[in-house]
């Protein structure tokens, strides 16, 4: 069997690669098994960081932090409380949260929200038709407004280059910080897309530092093999 970093490594190549000096590898996107749709578990959250090398996880559970918190401190990495919030117009993530943004609320209030906690509105997989991705009108809305801070110009889940292309051209347009995660709902995922980033201290710092990022990735989408699991209970929030 292989250890556990070469199959890391095997799974996504650039791995190999080393991060400059000074800089951290973070994944600005990823589930637990409070998101409800993952079956990742904290051990193997774990893991998973271990063998792909971030210094930097973003957990951002559907319209949940608990997994965030109580990850915080546990893993090899630091964690970003975050959450991936439903809009009746498509999704928006908030990092660096303290407070969880309640599912439903509309857009504008719920990127409000995120900035009146210190926090950092990203724009998740954008574009992308097959994801309930915000809604381009939406989307145009909070960023002529300014409530835009990052949108994820790389997600590993996102098939078509077109897509993430026309993400970069919306960034361009804007002046906002560019970001890539692996959307991970699975172990293995992690590592597939991140950005490699000069160090931070802070939301404010991070906005600041990923402008200098460097986005790094490829598509991984793979089904996780079936197994029976019994999962601990969770909560929403």
């Amino acid at each position: 069997m292989p250890e556990p970093q070469q199959a890391a490594i095997g799974r996504h190549p650039h791995l190999a690669e080393p991060c400059p000096v000074g800089w951290v590898r973070v994944d600005l996107h990823s589930h637990t098994m409070w998101s409800g749709d993952s079956t990742t578990t904290p051990d193997e959250i774990e893991r998973a960081v271990v063998e792909s090398g971030l210094d930097v996880l973003c957990i951002t559970d559907h319209n949940a932090i608990r997994g965030a918190v109580e990850l915080s401190g546990r893993v090899a990495c630091r964690v970003i409380v975050g959450e991936e919030l439903r809009t009746h117009a498509g999704e928006i993530i908030g990092l660096f949260l303290d407070e969880r943004v309640p599912v439903g609320t509309p857009p504008v209030a719920a990127a409000e929200r995120i900035r009146a906690q210190g926090g950092v509105v990203y724009i998740p997989h954008p574009f992308d038709p097959m994801r309930r991705n915000l809604a381009e009108p939406a989307l145009r809305e909070l960023a002529q407004l300014g409530l835009v801070d990052a949108i994820e110009v790389l997600n590993a889940k996102t098939s078509l280059r077109s897509v993430n292309a026309q993400a970069a051209a919306f960034a361009a347009e804007f002046d906002l910080a560019g970001g890539a995660g692996s959307d991970a709902h699975v172990p293995d995922a992690l590592g597939a897309a991140y950005v490699e980033m000069p160090d931070f201290d802070g939301p404010h710092d991070f906005l600041a530092k990923l402008r200098e990022a460097r986005v790094v990735g490829h598509h991984w989408d793979k089904a996780r093999p079936w197994s029976a699991r019994i999962l601990p209970g969770t909560t929403t929030d």
